[in-house]
């Protein structure tokens, strides 16, 4: 009935899947990736024609994590999801930094990426997550980015590098460093470490 297509590969010691032309068949490009019982829905969708008058990328990025991906249902007098969160925000940023570079110069076509995490295991952090199912969603997309990228966190606990470490094991590491890049480029890092 759909075409579908699915990719997994062995990323950290957990399978990390891929999969497109299920849901959001409307998109230019549509992604759910999952890692562990995380899963994230990236999308895709560029105007057919430039936008006058602009000598800019109209890019946007929005990242959301609705409660119930956590199984969580807003309370008390407020029942709706309200505006972006300060990690929404931030985590749209840490998409937007390393894939907004890879687009061709000259590109002026508005361009909406949506990540929405679907599902959120209190295990995987889905903001690296996000980043992959991005740069899946933009190659399938057919706008014109030179990517795709790859994406990671690694930690530093107990004198080794662990990569992807789940978040309890956040709490005992000394390093969090989120690196994006192509084959060829380092494209963005970001760190936090103690002493």
């Amino acid at each position: 009935m759909f075409n579908t297509h699915s990719v997994e590969i062995d990323w950290g010691g957990r399978p990390l899947r891929l999969e497109t032309g299920k849901i959001a068949r409307q998109a230019d490009g549509a992604v759910i990736a999952s890692y562990g019982e995380t899963v994230v829905l990236a999308t895709v969708v560029a105007a057919k024609a430039p936008r006058e008058g602009v000598d800019f990328l109209p890019l946007t990025v929005d990242y959301q994590e609705k409660a119930y991906a956590a199984g969580r249902i807003p309370g008390g007098y407020f029942k709706r999801e309200g505006r972006p969160t300060e990690k929404e925000t931030l985590v749209s940023r840490l998409i937007d930094r390393p894939i907004r570079p890879l687009f061709v110069d000259g590109w002026r076509n508005e361009t909406q990426v949506i990540v929405t995490a679907l599902s959120h295991d209190m295990e995987n952090d889905p903001d690296v997550l996000a980043m992959v199912a991005t740069s899946a969603a933009l190659t399938l997309s057919g706008v014109p980015f030179r990517g795709p990228i790859g994406a990671a966190r690694v930690g530093f606990i107990n004198d080794e590098y662990v990569l992807n470490p789940a978040l309890d094991e956040m709490g005992e590491t000394q390093l969090d460093l989120v690196v994006a890049g192509t084959a060829d480029a380092v494209l963005m890092v970001e760190s936090e470490a103690k002493e």
